[in-house]
């Protein structure tokens, strides 16, 4: 029986475990550079009011367009290093696929750019939009796709480490994935600065599943 090999599992194949886990490695510290070094620069972003994914619209918004494409791709790379890393163990099939689906959702969300609302880009009206484009949901379904895997990866990993004694890990994995949980719920339910403090989540999350791919590496 002859095995097909599609691009992706080319690549993966073609690259060593210790390189897709540097990308992986990678991935949320250059989020975490490239967005923040935009929030605190770009006319008329308040980080406690607008969303980092609104950093895609305006001129310059083909940057965090990019960023999203990228970080997507070296997640979804990393997921792939982590798979053969944690081969036979507790949470081991589980953790990359959620961190592989985490990647592609963060892909999806770079395609699919949110409507410009409450003063940015500067002259956007103040307030949401009266009426939202199809961009925008489907948006926020991606975005909703990435936390949702990610916090749960985030969980399995807590498992894993539990497992394997590793108290410190253990710990560290389930406070990410709680910090991304209670961010994201705070934001949904409008409470104050809800965008400070997903942002603040999406981080802890996305960082802490670089650090365990290092940890591997």
């Amino acid at each position: 029986m002859t095995t097909v090999q599609t691009p992706a599992s080319t690549t993966a194949t073609a690259l060593s475990t210790r390189t897709l886990l540097g990308l992986g490695t990678a991935a949320a510290p250059l989020w975490a550079v490239v967005s923040l070094t935009q929030a605190a620069t770009r006319d008329g972003f308040d980080l406690t009011r607008h969303p980092l994914s609104a950093l895609s619209n305006g001129s310059l918004g083909w940057v965090q367009i990019s960023n999203f494409l990228i970080v997507g791709i070296l997640t979804a790379l990393g997921s792939l290093g982590l798979r053969r890393a944690l081969r036979g163990t507790p949470g081991g099939r589980w953790a990359p696929r959620l961190v592989l689906v985490s990647g592609l959702g963060m892909m999806a969300a770079g395609v699919l750019v949110m409507d410009p609302a409450d003063g940015f880009p500067a002259g956007t009206p103040e307030g949401m939009p009266t009426a939202l484009s199809w961009q925008s949901y489907g948006h926020m379904a991606a975005g909703s796709v990435t936390f949702l895997t990610l916090i749960a990866a985030c969980y399995v990993l807590g498992r894993h480490f539990g497992r394997a004694g590793d108290r410190g890990r253990a710990a560290a994995s389930r406070i990410a994935g709680t910090a991304l949980l209670l961010g994201n719920g705070w934001a949904m339910s409008g409470g104050t600065a809800g965008t400070l403090t997903l942002a603040v989540g999406v981080l802890s999350a996305m960082l802490w599943v670089s650090a365990v791919a290092r940890h591997y590496r």
